[in-house]
């Protein structure tokens, strides 16, 4: 089979394509014929040798396709079309897959919509409900509205809540874009201080939980924009991994839940848990067209340098799809 490597840690230019044998089954697996797989922050950092915890050498951590084999006593059967989060090993034409965390994929989504779905549903699934512990009557803050996990954490936030949700972005079309999956307040970050816009929009309380995908660069803002006893998620250091001077008196003042997460790394227990309470509180909203994945582009698997390009660019509403389909 055909599947993307690093050639060495990099840029977009080490991502090689080579010839692979098929993945073995091991217990409890199924082994997928993969039609298309999705770029995510975690396979840049892992592509840039920065993650630290990547086995498998091929990139990809989430797929859509079809089962074509099952071990034994695993009921899901060939020609299944499933999509979920795999161990590594997503770039490429075949790979496995704990089947207990596998998503049959409703026939109403196309296959790279399907790829779409899991990694940044499952993310905004768990930080806006395990973590943040979203309520009716909270003020959620999300940045990066454009993201693939900025866009489905808004939606679901919408669809499963009635909290006021307020969105930053970079530029009015993803601002437009944002508002169009249901957020009641957006900000440009470039052109506003989101901490001021937020004290304003909230009467000066700040947000209840805020979904951070930056990291170092909003600290302060971040600080300013937390309401007493909030909830701050940081899911991402797109901004930086290093705060010069923290003031932990402000912490306590506010008595902030501060918590920190990736999902990657997580143990297969965890994303089966999570798995099942997305599939059952989340995926009739897809089926029911209240909530949607929200695809980029779509890249041929040939082409994987510039889907890596694209993504680093910031430049894309939603996710970034690779066709497996060779």
């Amino acid at each position: 089979m055909k599947a993307v490597i690093v050639n060495q840690p990099g840029s977009a230019e080490q991502l090689q394509i080579q010839d692979f044998e098929k993945p073995k089954l091991q217990p409890g697996e199924i082994l997928i014929h993969v039609k298309a797989a999705a770029i995510n922050r975690t396979d840049i950092l892992s592509r840039e040798g920065k993650a630290g915890y990547m086995s498998n050498p091929i990139l990809g951590i989430e797929v859509s396709g079809e089962v074509v084999e099952a071990a034994p006593g695993v009921t899901l059967t060939a020609g299944t079309r499933v999509m979920g989060l795999v161990n590594g090993g997503g770039y490429a034409e075949y790979v496995t897959m704990p089947a207990d965390r596998a998503i049959v994929v409703p026939d109403t989504l196309s296959f790279e919509e399907a790829a779409a779905i899991p990694e940044v549903f499952l993310t905004a699934y768990q930080t806006l409900f395990w973590l943040g512990q979203l309520k009716d009557d909270d003020t959620v803050l999300i940045h990066a509205g454009g993201s693939g996990v900025g866009s489905a954490a808004i939606q679901l936030a919408k669809q499963m809540t009635k909290a006021k949700i307020i969105v930053t972005a970079g530029s009015e079309e993803k601002l437009a874009f944002c508002r169009s999956l249901g957020a009641d307040i957006t900000i440009n970050y470039k052109e506003q201080d989101f901490d001021e816009e937020v004290l304003n929009a909230t009467n000066n309380q700040g947000v209840d939980v805020i979904l951070d995908f930056i990291g170092a660069s909003y600290w302060e803002k971040n600080l300013k924009s937390i309401k007493t006893d909030g909830r701050w998620v940081l899911i991402g250091i797109l901004g930086g991994t290093e705060v010069e001077k923290v003031n932990i008196m402000q912490l306590l003042l506010k008595r902030i839940h501060l918590k920190g997460t990736l999902l990657t790394p997580r143990s297969d227990e965890y994303k089966k848990e999570l798995t099942e309470e997305f599939v059952q509180n989340a995926m009739p909203l897809f089926a029911q067209k209240k909530v949607k994945a929200i695809v980029d582009s779509v890249f041929p698997l040939t082409d994987i340098q510039s889907a890596h390009k694209q993504m680093e660019a910031n430049k894309n509403i939603g996710k970034i799809i690779i066709d497996v389909s060779l």
